[in-house]
């Protein structure tokens, strides 16, 4: 792309895809293919996933652990987006996957994603899901409770196997992110806390186990974290436990990890770590403090998931009805809203947009993006600088790759949107527009 197109859109540019631009008529391309065109071809809501971000976001983390770590391992957290044929895209990225439910395991078999490079995550894993599991060969199931370690036991010693586990830390770490996102402090549904003991009671149990193979420790401190300092702190805990239960318990450190949750930027102000330097410091850090506690060379695996697809993602919207009201506000609905991105109701997320069909134009006033749900609270963007705004324009919002989607819902009985992965001028369908005759399925008459 050239220079003079790139910095056309330069105020969005760090958090559109990376091949983002805009064309001769002012229209939003992405990977070479008109965004106005897609909205047409396929309808919208409409979302619409770069294949050059993804790859890049995938290569950076993979040679930047690997350069600072060679024994090591980038695993996607596949709850951000998941869907076949982003699988075969990681495959070829040679990246693993993180998998926290049956249905997410069930893709990764449906594309023969290799197992020994899948880890099973979850607080309440059940009995179907870990025999699933277990019978599917996957590298590692990550318990996370008392209740996990008697179940799994009982269900790999029922098939004469060691289960290769990993435990869940709670290391009592508080990153600095939305409440609902913090999983490594002690208050929290996830892990094993250090603090209390109770960490150091399941690897005694996990020893004791014959059919549970302990191979090491996981911890993960929450998500959409901009800072460095939670995850080191992060590997300086779970170490020291580790060297402590290798001097009390005989624990030989095969794998560790330090989680994932790393930011991307949902709008300019945000100013997340460049993807290198975070593989890099991850990579230095771990070397540097096994070293310093003679932990050996364990295999390192970090779990990246929105900050490897969010960026990658658009989502295009069709305005419709605009409503001004004097001296208070401008509601400008568009075709979709929480049934496709929740994000902004729960978590109070923030996105900017633009115009697709006029990428170009400067803002000329404040509205608010109303989504079309039955809900006061479905409001995609509260005021907004753009310019007016016409029945049938077409709106861009980036940063949408990651938990749109896999949020997203039937509310109001809608259609889940159409997905498109885009490259070099050309489109591939990823997922079909759902028809009403879908929302049917399974449902039963009298």
């Amino acid at each position: 792309m050239s220079v003079a197109s790139r910095a056309s859109i330069l105020p969005l540019a760090s958090i559109l895809p990376l091949t983002a631009t805009v064309d001769e008529r002012g229209h939003l391309t992405i990977g070479g293919c008109d965004a106005v065109d897609l909205a047409r071809e396929y309808g919208t809501p409409l979302y619409v996933y770069d294949e050059e971000t993804i790859r890049t976001r995938c290569a950076e983390y993979r040679d930047a652990l690997a350069s600072a770590y060679p024994n090591s391992l980038v695993i996607y957290a596949s709850k951000a987006f998941t869907s076949p044929m982003l699988l075969q895209i990681l495959k070829e990225e040679r990246i693993g996957l993180d998998v926290v439910s049956g249905g997410e395991l069930h893709v990764a078999k449906v594309v023969d994603f290799p197992m020994d490079t899948v880890y099973f995550h979850g607080n309440n894993k059940g009995a179907d899901e870990l025999a699933m599991a277990l019978d599917l060969k996957i590298g590692r199931i990550v318990v996370d409770s008392f209740f996990e370690l008697e179940l799994l036991g009982r269900l790999a010693d029922n098939r004469g196997v060691r289960a290769p586990i990993v435990l869940r830390l709670s290391p009592g770490i508080d990153a600095h992110t939305h409440d609902y996102r913090k999983t490594g402090i002690l208050d929290s549904k996830f892990g094993f806390p250090i603090s209390t003991g109770q960490a150091e009671e399941a690897v005694r149990i996990a020893v004791a186990t014959p059919s549970l193979n302990l191979i090491g420790f996981h911890a993960h401190v929450g998500s959409q974290i901009f800072e460095l300092e939670p995850y080191q702190e992060t590997i300086a805990v779970v170490l020291d436990f580790a060297a402590e239960m290798r001097d009390r318990h005989g624990v030989e450190l095969r794998e560790f990890s330090p989680g994932g949750g790393w930011g991307i930027a949902y709008t300019p102000d945000d100013d997340p770590e460049p993807t290198r330097k975070v593989g890099t410091m991850v990579g230095e850090t771990v070397h540097t403090e096994l070293a310093r506690r003679g932990l050996g060379e364990p295999r390192v695996f970090i779990e990246p998931g929105r900050s490897i697809v969010g960026q990658a993602g658009v989502a295009l919207y069709t305005v419709g009805g605009i409503k001004r009201i004097p001296s208070v506000r401008v509601y400008a609905s568009v075709d979709g809203g929480m049934a496709d991105n929740i994000r902004p109701a729960i978590y109070g997320a923030r996105y900017e947009a633009l115009l697709a069909n006029r990428a170009n134009a400067p803002a000329e006033e404040l509205v608010t993006i109303a989504g079309k749900y039955c809900e006061s609270g479905d409001l995609l963007i509260k005021d907004i600088e753009l310019p007016t705004l016409e029945p049938g324009d077409i709106l861009a919002i980036p940063a949408s790759g990651a938990y749109n989607l896999a949020m997203s819902s039937n509310y109001n009985m809608a259609l889940k949107p159409a997905v498109v992965i885009v490259k070099d001028g050309q489109t591939k369908l990823m997922r079909r527009r759902q028809t009403f005759d879908d929302l049917l399925v399974g449902e039963e008459m009298l």
